[in-house]
């Protein structure tokens, strides 16, 4: 679907045109990090996480299923990506898979203390959520994103890594260590970059 929108202030004959895409659809202008390579990345690292024997074990010897919280995931790029979406696509893709459970962040945490509080003031006695009844991580996600440039005039090749990893939180032993790799060749004529 095309839309074509002016402006009173735009100059006379110019236009801006406006296509919507599917959601999941993969789109690439730019050449940067984008929600196809956010997507992308956190599907395979989480058929990779949910595939090692970490979580075997940690069944077999708990009868449970893990609780896990993701961690700071660093942005060591060369551009600004917005790793929060990233966060959710990983965090999304875990909980989806039924293989897991999952708490809140922090700031999640937080906002949910803060609530408990205001019932405890506010809610009656028989509705209220009392402290104390949070349930714990067994496992943290912590990672990286980082990219290197490769470039000669309007040729340029970008390459991303990006390394998860999973730690034991009652004993800082590392179970996982995933890692995806994404390259891209960008070439641009008459502009440089």
């Amino acid at each position: 679907m095309n839309f074509s929108l002016f402006s009173g202030c735009a100059s006379s004959g110019s236009s801006i045109s406006v296509q919507r895409l599917a959601e999941n659809s993969t789109t690439d202008i730019s050449g940067d990090w984008n929600d196809t390579d956010s997507r992308l990345v956190s599907k395979a690292m989480i058929e990779q996480v949910l595939a090692e024997a970490w979580l075997e074990n940690f069944i077999h010897d708990n009868q449970r299923k893990p609780v896990l919280i993701v961690g700071r995931i660093k942005n060591r790029s060369h551009e600004h990506i917005n790793v929060q979406t990233f966060v959710k696509d990983i965090e999304r893709a875990l909980i989806n898979s039924g293989e897991v459970d999952f708490v809140a962040s922090t700031d999640e945490r937080q906002q949910v203390r803060d609530e408990r509080i205001d019932q405890a003031l506010n809610a009656s006695e028989d509705t209220q959520k009392g402290p104390g009844q949070e349930t714990g991580a067994d496992f943290m996600v912590i990672g990286s994103i980082a990219s290197i440039i490769d470039q000669d005039g309007g040729e340029k090749v970008k390459f991303y890594q990006i390394n998860l990893e999973l730690i034991n939180l009652e004993n800082n032993r590392k179970v996982w260590i995933g890692e995806k790799k994404i390259k891209k060749s960008v070439s641009q004529s008459g502009v440089t970059f």
